[in-house]
This record gives C-alpha cells, structure tokens and sequence, in this order.
C-alpha cells in the first residue's frame, strides 16, 4: 500500500470531519479530540497509518456491488447490515433500508455506502417504500426475550404486542408487506418469540403472514452457533407469495464442535492482521496483546465473583461465563459493555478481559473488512443486537432457487393481466368505433 503524502491525508481528514463528529472519529482511530483538532489544524501530523485508516472509513468495503442484480431488497431494522450481507453475496440489491438508531446507521452507511433512501423510524412509512423482491425484517427483539420480558415484568412495564413502542413494530412490517406484496420475505426474532405469552403472540403472527397475508410460509429456530463458536438461538421465518417446495432440510449447517474461541481472537503470536481502520485502538502490535483497557478492573473482577457466589449459594444459576480459547461462548447481549459478565477471556496470572469489539465483530461473523466507527459502548450494543451473518447467508443461498421461481410466476401473472387489459381496451375501442 503506498503511503498517503501529508497533503492526501489533510485531504482524507477534511473529509471524514464532514461526515463524523470529533468524537466519533476519535473514537473510531483511537485517539482523543483533541489531537483530530490538532491535525485538523496542522499543529500536528498524523501518524503513518491515519491516511489508510480514514480511506477505509470514507470508503463503503461491505457492498456487493452487482451490475445486473438477480433480486432486489429492502432493509427493515437494518441494524447494522448483518441480514444484508447474506442476501447482497446471493446475487441481490438493496433498494430501501430503515434503522431508527443514529450510531447504528453510522456504521451502517460507512460499510454500505448510502446510495439509496435510508430513513429513521419506519411508524406509517409504508406509502414511501420502493418496490422489492424480498422484504428482510429483523423486527425489536426486546418485547419478546426473556430478558427483556423479565425486566418489563419487574419494572411493571408491558412487554410483547402490549409493548406500545416496540411491541406493534411486526405489524408494521404487516403494512408493508400487504401495500408492497413482495415475492418472499424473511423475519427474525429471538427464540422466545414462539413461547410468549404461552405461544399466543407466535400464534397471532403466523396467522396474519399465513391466513391474512396469503404467504407461504416456513419457520424454523437456527443456532449460530453452526458457524461461530457462540451459542446464539434465533427463529427465522420466511414466506413466499406463492407456493413453493422450500424445505429447511436443505440448510448445511457445520458441527458445532468445528468452531472454537480461538478462531475469532486476537493472535499474539505476531500474526494478528494490522488493519488501517482498526489501528491500535483494540491491539498493541507492537507489543503482540490486547490493550490493557480490555482487562477487567480489581474492582469489577471482585464484584462478579462475590455476586457469583452469593447466587451460587442461593441456588441460582447467575454468574459470569469465563472462556478460553479451545471454549464457546454464551450469547453475546446488547448489555455486553457494562461488565462484559456473559463472555470473559481467561489470561493465564492476571484478570480475565472483555472481547473487544474487533473480536465481537468476528464471533457475529463480520468479516476483518467490516469497518467499526463508533466508540466500544456503541460497538458492543450494536454486535449484540446483531446477527450472525453465515446464518443468513446460508438462508439466502437456499432461498434463492425458490424466490427465483415465484419471481417467475409473478411476472408471468402480471403479463397476462397486461394482455388481458389490454384486449379489453381493443374490445372497448372497437365496439365504440362500430357504434
């Protein structure tokens, strides 16, 4: 890679000041505000490795550009992207996307590029969206985990469709998918989703895509834990506006046991990739370890095991889970900054570490190229709101012969009735000719 002359980089860091705030690029090269207000400045000069790091962040790496795509899509509750990526690498095109948090879209656009109409909240937007192919949807889980309905519960709060703000977000997609009528579409939630509420919810939602809507529909509970080493249940159901012969036994999902933590951590061996967008801000190369920022507190290490125990003692099963690097990890949660409790690294003679937000990006299965711009608190929400991308790759892959005939079928349907109107019209205008 040919260095940047100072020149280019003072070019590239205006730039990146218009699209970032301070703190959202000093988050993203690990350095403070103050010293991206010197270089802007000229006080200061960059480091070496500035210019290839804002190139990065200013240039989308996540897109699968297609010239002529096979499919297009729209993004409900895009997140960061993750079901994005798995349908983009089968051919398709994304046309429309929607994601309410403004950290997340951040991420978002940088990996993705903003080539299209990206809005906020989605509430009654149905009149604004494209036509599409397929509808991808990853609608707030949060009414439905068991977390979530555990902390409404305790808080006196509703949870589930009696969610006033979250809770109603399926039926939205409801609209949509009614106004749109796209060829197939593909939702996730958590795998609480089918218990709650003693499975009335699921119940209510298969009836409307199914009876309501007239879909096709299938549904089945995948782990990502078939392609990262993360225990990670979620149900994923799709549905097609026509009849096909979709079946989930077509899905390859690996052994489990071929995945370890090993694979998704930092190398210490001098081996670690050195990536301009990452810098230093997650791994000291030079020193070949994980930033000492990452190592939990005495304080907060003394805490977790006292609350361990206390639990141990009342026979809960409430503790933190510590890991090494021939383990596999428990579910990676948006709560992961406050403590990092549910995943802790083991470090031979000191306190275990967080996985930094690098290596989260990797257990959800983000590829190195994945660009992350936001501070750690940020990253971590946004990895554990995520989903694992193989899985939804692997879901494209055997969507796609079926979503191709439907297509088919579609256009086949729509060409009649074009023919049939307009022999009607000719019929029209020749009776009137002859009156």
């Amino acid at each position: 890679m040919t260095p940047h002359s100072p020149e280019q980089v003072q070019t590239l860091l205006a730039h990146a000041l218009e699209r970032f705030k301070k703190t959202e690029l000093a988050a993203a090269l690990g350095v403070d505000t103050r010293t991206i207000a010197r270089w802007a400045t000229g006080e200061n000069a960059p480091k070496p490795f500035v210019g290839a790091a804002l190139e990065s962040l200013l240039t989308p790496s996540s897109v699968q550009f297609h010239e002529n795509p096979d499919f297009t899509f729209i993004d409900a509750f895009a997140g960061i992207g993750g079901i994005r990526q798995g349908f983009e690498e089968h051919g398709g095109e994304c046309v429309f996307t929607s994601e309410w948090n403004a950290f997340s879209k951040k991420t978002y656009t940088v990996n993705f590029g903003d080539g299209h109409e990206f809005i906020g909240d989605i509430v009654g937007q149905q009149g604004i969206v494209p036509a599409h192919d397929v509808l991808l949807g990853g609608f707030p889980c949060q009414p439905f985990s068991i977390a979530g309905v555990s902390k409404k519960n305790s808080l006196g709060r509703p949870h589930g469709f009696d969610d006033p703000t979250q809770g109603t977000l399926f039926f939205e997609l409801k609209e949509i998918i009614k106004t749109t009528r796209p060829a197939a579409f593909v939702l996730e939630n958590v795998k609480n989703l089918k218990s709650h509420d003693r499975g009335n919810t699921f119940a209510v939602i298969m009836s409307v895509l199914r009876d309501e809507l007239g879909y096709d529909v299938y549904e089945k509970v995948i782990d990502g834990g078939h392609f990262t080493p993360q225990h990670r249940e979620r149900i994923i159901i799709v549905g097609f506006a026509r009849k096909t012969e979709f079946t989930w036994d077509d899905l390859i999902l690996p052994e489990k046991t071929s995945h370890k933590l090993g694979d998704i951590l930092h190398r210490t061996d001098g081996t670690e990739p050195v990536l301009p967008h990452d810098g230093d801000k997650y791994f000291n190369h030079a020193g070949t370890k994980v930033n000492d920022k990452f190592t939990l507190t005495e304080n907060l290490w003394t805490y977790l095991q006292n609350y361990a125990a206390k639990h141990k003692a009342a026979g809960n099963g409430f503790g933190f889970g510590l890991v090494n690097s021939e383990g596999r990890t428990r579910t990676l949660s948006a709560r992961y900054h406050k403590d990092g409790s549910e995943i802790l690294v083991e470090q031979p003679g000191q306190r275990p570490r967080r996985l930094t937000p690098r290596e989260c990006a990797r257990l959800m299965g983000f590829d190195d190229s994945f660009v992350i711009p936001v501070s750690d608190t940020q990253a971590y929400r946004q990895f554990g709101n995520s989903v694992v991308v193989p899985v939804f790759k692997e879901v494209a892959r055997i969507m796609k012969p079926h979503l191709m005939q439907v297509m088919a079928v579609l256009d086949a349907e729509q060409a009649d009735l074009e023919a049939a109107g307009a022999h009607e019209d000719s019929a029209t205008t020749a009776a009137a000719a002859a009156a």
